[in-house]
């Protein structure tokens, strides 16, 4: 482990202990999620990004005692996927079920001999079976029950897990999705697209949507992420960008904060991550080769720099806090997964 890559900013959130480990992939990696079981500890799924039809997608156990990752499963995925999330609870009693996005939502079934099993592919098209390819999803973890995708094709579909079936499908952008998050209240979530604007939403009341802040010349925004410990707040990025874009919704319009260029980030942003444990706490990756946690505690002041940092060998593709394991983080960069313990 090479130590001397974290550099620790003059307010430190707590003492670090210093430790990271890492698994390599066969491919370039891009989908990235931990799961929170809690009989499943320390257990991350990996996506490939290969650009042809035939994709894979590995889930990798880290041992604790070991201090090494072991391959306990992987199966072929149509294209790259575009996200990975596990059934967002800690209940060992609920089916392991995994969710990926790509061309279609699907639902993986992880059984404890290895093996995985589709068990369900969502098609938003009532049509055809070719629909428009999807940029992401959130499973609701207030209500597993429900997944939200956002896709190209303008819309956003709020699908029902146990039947498969639409709930509702809205367009919700004038241009493509690119991201959707449900906040902590199970029946709002916000998405973000290529007409540079973030706009919430409320199950109940479809046919209203709020508008809460659009970019400087209505640049793309790539990515959305909501605080679910103050779901005040919200943060989202900017395609080609270095700043993070900080959001209070009762103040909507106005950034409450942003992040970077000049103390944080110098390339473009590519993944943010709330703190899953502390309403203060966000992380930051980017093309940068950046991984950057910072402390919020003293908005609307100014955020200065970063408390943590910590160089990667190459481009961050991804970065994820583990809501299970709260002080481990994971990033992914090239044909390398690294958790970090922050």
């Amino acid at each position: 482990m090479n130590h001397s890559q974290y550099q620790q900013g003059s307010k430190p959130a707590h003492k670090l202990k210093k430790e990271i480990y890492t698994y390599e992939a066969p491919w370039m990696i891009y989908g990235l999620g931990w799961s929170v079981r809690e009989d499943k500890p320390y257990r991350l799924a990996i996506g490939s990004f290969i650009e042809e039809y035939a994709n894979q997608v590995e889930i990798v156990q880290f041992s604790e005692g070991e201090n090494t990752f072991k391959k306990i499963a992987s199966f072929e995925h149509p294209y790259p996927t575009t996200k990975i999330q596990w059934f967002p609870s800690t209940n060992t009693s609920n089916e392991d079920l995994l969710a990926t996005t790509g061309d279609y939502l699907r639902l993986w079934s992880v059984r404890d001999d290895g093996s995985v099993q589709k068990r369900h592919a969502f098609n938003n098209n009532s049509n055809a079976d070719f629909c428009a390819p999807l940029t992401s999803f959130d499973w609701n973890s207030d209500d597993p029950t429900i997944i939200g995708t956002s896709s190209i094709d303008t819309t956003c579909t709020i699908w029902d897990v146990v039947t498969g079936k639409t709930k509702t499908q809205l367009i919700a952008h004038d241009k493509e999705v690119y991201d959707i998050a449900f906040a902590k209240a199970k029946d709002i979530f916000a998405s973000v697209g290529a007409d540079g604007s973030v706009r919430m939403f409320d199950l109940r009341r479809l046919e209203h949507s709020t508008i809460i802040y659009e970019s400087q010349d209505l640049t793309p925004l790539l990515r959305v992420g909501w605080n679910k410990q103050d779901p005040n707040y919200l943060a989202t990025i900017m395609m080609d960008s270095p700043r993070v874009v900080i959001l209070d919704i009762r103040v909507p319009s106005l950034p409450v904060a942003e992040l970077g260029p000049n103390s944080g980030h110098t390339k473009s942003v590519n993944s943010i991550a709330w703190a899953p444990h502390s309403s203060r706490h966000i992380s930051t990756a980017g093309d940068d080769c950046d991984a950057l946690i910072w402390d919020l505690s003293s908005l609307p002041k100014p955020i200065e720099d970063p408390i943590l940092a910590y160089r990667a060998e190459a481009e961050v593709n991804q970065l994820q806090w583990s809501a299970l394991q709260t002080e481990w983080i994971s990033i992914c960069f090239d044909t390398k997964m690294q958790i970090l313990r922050v």
